[in-house]
């Protein structure tokens, strides 16, 4: 297959206080959400100015590629399009297309299986590929990533980092909490056409880093950022409530790694930064944040060795276990029915 382009696939977000609820709008399209439901999630963008951190973030991973390709001989002219905000999707298709672009390859920033993390981004690239029209280039997405050493190293490091802030004293009552977005527990058991391949790919990706970072430590996985109305179950516990029955239990100290993130942009800062950080303060709880991969030069890295799995026929590096594949069925991950607010 001859591939004759990168294109970098993200969520977007706000850059400035008049973009938020025109996003927020974006994000809950065709769920029938009103503004003023949408009034507390804009108040937590407005408490960092408006700005969401995300396409900065995408701005300096894509640097970043751009610099390790160059480095690796890879040719491919490199794009980004958003999901909810400029650079939309279909606005880059329609630019490639003007490029002469006929097929690309694009890495979407999720490391994991499931119908937002993974499936949406090709519905995302097909409906872009229809808006533009004839001549739109084909875009296949590269593979999840949740066990790749790129993705699971950066993670390993900042665990070990954050672990090194707290007391040495009190590791025998500390616990690593990973966290990850929380999702209907209807969607969660139709992820994958095994079902549950979300929660199973999170798991291994914890037990991975748990056993090369902090092997002597107990360790959870627990969710963060819920949204939709209250009587929908989603995926429990919350970090929050987690925290109150860890500090129940006598643990003294924290670390939080959010490995269902690739950067800390909007939900990781206020729901990790700020909620979850304030929960630990009222119950007395020592806590430390781990990082995010962001441009770690091994996530860098590993980006450039995902490209190379499909232009050079290269093995695929990976650490754990569960199957993988390079192109989804097309009934995994069904698309769910959607309700609520976003966080």
């Amino acid at each position: 297959m001859v591939y004759d382009a990168f294109v970098l696939l993200s969520f977007g977000g706000p850059e400035k206080p008049d973009d938020v609820m025109p996003f927020l709008r974006n994000v809950v399209r065709g769920r029938g959400v009103p503004d003023e439901r949408l009034a507390e999630v804009y108040e937590h963008y407005m408490h960092f100015g408006g700005v969401s951190p995300i396409n900065q973030q995408c701005r300096d991973l894509l640097a970043a590629i751009e610099t390790e390709f160059a480095a690796h001989d890879i040719t491919l002219p490199t794009y980004w399009g958003n999901r909810n905000w400029h650079p939309m999707l279909a606005d880059t298709v329609a630019q490639m297309r003007d490029d002469g672009i006929e097929h690309a390859l694009g890495f979407a920033t999720s490391a994991y299986g499931g119908y937002s993390s993974c499936k949406q981004y090709w519905e995302d690239i097909a409906a872009a590929r229809e808006h533009v029209g004839p001549g739109a280039p084909r875009i296949s997405k590269l593979r999840q990533f949740h066990d790749h050493p790129g993705f699971v190293n950066p993670n390993v490091q900042a665990v070990r980092e954050a672990l090194a802030r707290l007391k040495p004293s009190d590791e025998a009552t500390t616990r690593l909490v990973f966290t990850a977005h929380s999702i209907p527990v209807s969607m969660a058991k139709t992820a994958g056409p095994d079902g549950g391949r979300y929660n199973a790919q999170l798991e291994e990706t914890a037990r991975l880093v748990h056993a090369a970072a902090a092997p002597g430590l107990a360790y959870d996985l627990v969710w963060q950022s819920r949204s939709g109305p209250p009587q929908i179950p989603w995926l429990e516990p919350d970090i929050n409530d987690h925290l109150e029955a860890l500090a129940e239990k006598g643990v003294t100290d924290v670390v939080v790694s959010p490995i269902g993130f690739v950067s800390d942009h909007l939900e990781v800062i206020w729901d990790l930064d700020n909620e979850a950080k304030d929960t630990a303060a009222r119950l007395g709880l020592g806590y430390a944040r781990a990082a995010s991969p962001g441009v770690h030069p091994d996530f860098v890295a590993m980006v450039r060795e995902l490209v190379q799995e499909r232009t050079d026929d290269r093995s695929k590096a990976r650490l754990g276990t569960l199957p993988i594949w390079d192109v989804c069925q097309p009934d995994c991950c069904p698309t769910p029915v959607r309700r609520g607010a976003p966080r």
